[in-house]
């Protein structure tokens, strides 16, 4: 079920009225109810692979909790382990395994019709979180299935995130009460924050971004151009969604994790990441890049490790090899700038900023482009046509109307509070939270026309 849907207009309220009417020892059912129906909606045949998965992860747990031996502790582990990233394996690399092998052997790839499950990304990675914790001690196993299942489930993260930790949301699943006033506020805040990022901002800029990447030559101030675009849609479309989850858990009491922190204002590639999708760098972070010896090692595993977390990241976002090549020009990047700041070298904050957003910039068109044969043309496309033919050529192709919704989406960028208490006064709070909420409610209208858009991370 798509947050912008009429579908979740209908159920959402549903859940809040039943949160409310039902005893509090009911709350949990409730929610696990309607997160199986809420991820049933995007197909049903899906919905018994998160099911399975959740129980042989929570037998796992239990069974790694009550072995002594080191030896079967891991072994539950490792089957844990194969179960999630054997389905994940399957279903979202399998056609691109075949495809590869096929490609490398006879020149004609070939391609395996396998249904993507909605979100299978980020429950497996929930799921794997939680019987590490377990293995590792840092966290006990839950005994309730029902609630370890609802901490896979929970529908407002389930599809996109954030990555839930089991030490942040399990206990709150087990004390769910009735939200408070400041609950609401903010829950109602990050609502209409997200819906107006998505229709106002991100949907906006997507006909741009889809117009210049459909050209078959486009020139280097019209990738240039779009790719700004890209970037500032790629932002608002996925924090939209984020905002909108955190949101939503807010009205019924629950604190999601946040998400991003302003990544475009980063001075560093290693602090873009720690504003970026920050559940998922706090994943790979914890997960696999400080078991492989993290930074406390030579430089030349550390090098490794980097190169290592952003292939798998690269990986993890698409099964593709130009996102790959993303993955892989990141942890190069990361590389070159582990070996500078270890040498001393420093930019101004000003410049080390615009570098940043550079770096970044170039590494979401190689995200953006459809496939290999595309990145290099976009590679090569962008040092060409410096022309002032050339640079009018992009402007009649981003039109007035797009260069004004770049200016506007930057603008915006910068000055949308962050939390509720940060407006600028007591009484503009409510100016800009019932001009938010009034966006979003234009949104969900266009949604019952049917005129919605996918978040472009349902693909992942």
């Amino acid at each position: 079920m798509n947050f912008t849907a009429m579908e979740f207009v209908c159920f959402f309220p549903v859940v809040l009225v039943l949160y409310r009417l039902l005893p509090p020892r009911w709350r949990w059912a409730e929610l696990l109810a309607a997160s199986y129906f809420f991820y049933g909606i995007f197909n049903p045949w899906t919905v018994p692979l998160l099911a399975g998965t959740t129980l042989v992860t929570w037998l796992c747990a239990k069974r790694i909790e009550q072995s002594k031996r080191p030896a079967a502790r891991k072994a539950w582990l490792l089957l844990a382990g194969a179960v999630c990233l054997g389905c994940l394996g399957l279903f979202k690399y399998g056609s691109f395994v075949a495809g590869s092998v096929s490609w490398l052997f006879t020149g004609a790839p070939v391609s395996l019709s396998l249904l993507l499950p909605v979100g299978i990304s980020f429950y497996t990675f929930q799921t794997l979180s939680y019987v590490i914790d377990v293995y590792r001690g840092s966290f006990p196993c839950e005994h309730h299935l029902g609630y370890y299942a609802l901490f896979i489930s929970f529908f407002p993260q389930l599809v996109a995130g954030p990555i839930e930790r089991p030490g942040n949301l399990l206990p709150q699943l087990h004390r769910l009460s009735l939200p408070t006033g400041e609950d609401l506020r903010q829950g109602g805040w990050r609502l209409a924050r997200g819906y107006f990022k998505k229709v106002a901002l991100a949907d906006q800029l997507a006909p741009i971004v889809d117009q210049v990447y459909a050209l078959a030559q486009p020139g280097g101030p019209a990738i240039v151009l779009a790719t700004a675009c890209f970037a500032l849609q790629i932002y608002f479309d996925f924090s939209a969604y984020s905002e909108i989850a955190i949101g939503a858990a807010r009205l019924l009491g629950v604190r999601l994790m946040e998400n991003f922190d302003h990544p475009y204002s980063a001075a560093s590639l290693r602090e873009f990441w720690r504003r970026w999708h920050i559940s998922l760098t706090g994943w790979f972070t914890d997960y696999l890049y400080i078991p492989l010896g993290g930074s406390r090692c030579s430089a030349l595993r550390r090098w490794r490790n980097l190169l290592l977390v952003f292939l798998a990241s690269g990986l993890w976002h698409g099964a593709a090899w130009h996102f790959v090549l993303w993955g892989a020009f990141h942890g190069a990047c990361m590389v070159i700038e582990d070996i500078g700041r270890r040498r001393g070298l420093r930019l101004p904050r000003s410049l080390a900023r615009a570098a940043t957003l550079a770096v970044v910039s170039v590494g979401w068109m190689l995200f953006r482009a459809q496939n290999m044969t595309q990145a290099a043309e976009l590679l090569t496309g962008l040092f060409s046509a410096w022309s002032p033919a050339g640079v009018s050529v992009a402007l009649q192709t981003v039109g007035a109307a797009g260069l004004v919704q770049l200016v506007l989406t930057l603008l915006v960028y910068r000055l949308l509070p962050e939390q509720w208490p940060e407006c600028r006064s007591e009484r503009t709070a409510p100016v800009l939270f019932y001009t938010l909420l009034l966006t979003g409610i234009a949104w969900l209208g266009l949604a019952a026309s049917g005129q919605q858009s996918a978040f472009l991370y349902f693909q992942f």
